[in-house]
């Protein structure tokens, strides 16, 4: 029997990686359905703040920044985490996470384009994006932290869809994967997951004009708050696989991501403890806005209750980690991985992102609250983000449970 020809091969793995990513019992099409409506309704919010402008957001000349730059930042911390399952694989020969280390590449690419389209959305003219294309408009790379930004966030993409897709393809067609091939793309992803968040902290902390982000810990913090909510994530996904699926699941990779987020939780809750008391012991130009943040200024506690919120939930979920049965499968381990994502999601977004324009350059108090549309929209970005997820990882499960088989062959290596 010949050898099909790459071309063809791969043409009918991407047919065949399609009708997988679309079939499946009424669960899967109920959950698809429903993340398909939030997307659309997502998209004609978009729609239709494009066309009467930003003024169907709460934002400001005083608070420019709401909450899509803060789920960005939530989403660059998630597609940063997945490096967590790449190390113990790859640096340390860890066998059993060899064979779901996929699934953190597969979260990466999701993370990757919500955090984009996050991006995308703040634009008040999209159309003008063109503006920042190198050869067509001015990149001003590299004095442009942004334009490192948009450098390291695409390159990251572009590495997990080469190696999701080089992995995927070769044990499709029932290959050996050429280490050549894959290896030093893998190895790359680990500098390059570091650099996606630092880069973003970089973005941030480099504007002099915003005292409350001038710390040289926010880069750290970044990285040890997205090594806790990135193995969270993972944890989530991991269990789904293992509930919703026949391939078989075996329990040291999840302990093992356990164990990281115990040590990166004491590492952030640290370094938050730390940032506390510079501000509030020595006091300083960050002050006003800490002060804001964590008990209102003015009579004004608009973002009390997030960060409050978001300390409780990380205190919360850091103690459950630290149970023995958050080892086991079972629901402490969930209840643990909800707290800790939802309450780095307002860390690092409306605790982190609005409270640095409050008070303002003038010393004004004006407090910011997400519209409607801005739910709408951010609801539809993780209804697309979750689409995307849910149908890569279909096919990946399909692939190693050789349910999408390309035919016999031979145990082969890859070219």
């Amino acid at each position: 029997m010949s050898i099909p020809t790459p071309v063809p091969t791969y043409l009918r793995f991407l047919r065949r990686s399609l009708h997988v990513a679309t079939d499946g019992g009424w669960l899967f099409y109920a959950w698809m359905l429903v993340l398909t409506a939030v997307a659309l309704v997502g998209a004609n919010a978009w729609a239709v703040q494009v066309r009467d402008g930003m003024v169907r957001t709460n934002m400001t000349d005083h608070v420019s920044w709401g909450l899509y730059i803060a789920n960005f930042t939530f989403c660059v911390g998630l597609a940063a985490g997945g490096v967590m399952m790449v190390i113990p694989a790859y640096l340390y020969h860890d066998h059993d996470m060899h064979e779901v280390v996929i699934v953190g590449e597969v979260l990466a690419i999701a993370a990757i384009v919500m955090s984009t389209l996050s991006v995308v959305v703040d634009l008040g003219r999209p159309d003008r994006f063109w503006h920042m294309i190198p050869g067509i408009g001015k990149f001003n790379w590299p004095v442009s932290m942004l334009t490192w930004d948009i450098i390291v966030l695409n390159g990251y993409l572009l590495i997990n869809l080469h190696v999701v897709g080089y992995l995927l393809y070769t044990r499709y067609r029932g290959l050996t994967p050429n280490p050549t091939w894959y290896v030093p793309f893998v190895l790359l992803s680990i500098v390059w997951a570091i650099s996606i968040h630092t880069v973003t902290a970089f973005l941030y902390c480099g504007l002099g004009g915003r005292p409350f982000w001038n710390t040289a810990l926010l880069a750290p913090r970044f990285l040890a708050s997205a090594f806790v909510s990135g193995p969270a994530f993972i944890l989530l996904v991991l269990r789904v696989i293992r509930v919703g699926t026949d391939l078989p699941m075996n329990p040291g990779p999840a302990r093992l991501l356990v164990q990281i987020i115990r040590v990166a939780a004491v590492v952030n809750l640290l370094m938050l403890a730390s940032e506390l008391f510079t501000l509030f012991y020595a006091g300083g130009s960050h002050l006003a806005s800490a002060r804001y943040l964590f008990f209102g200024d003015h009579g004004k506690y608009g973002l009390v209750p997030w960060i409050w919120t978001a300390v409780v939930l990380n205190v919360g979920g850091t103690l459950l980690f630290f149970a023995p049965a958050a080892l086991e499968r079972g629901w402490t381990r969930v209840v643990a991985c909800g707290m800790v994502i939802v309450g780095i999601w307002i860390e690092k977004g409306m605790g982190l992102i609005v409270p640095g324009f409050i008070p303002s350059t003038l010393h004004e108090v004006v407090e910011y609250a997400p519209s409607l549309t801005e739910w709408k929209v951010t609801a539809g970005i993780w209804g697309l983000g979750l689409l995307l997820l849910t149908a890569m990882l279909k096919v990946t499960v399909a692939v190693f449970t050789n349910q999408m088989s390309a035919g016999p062959s031979a145990d082969r290596p890859a070219n």
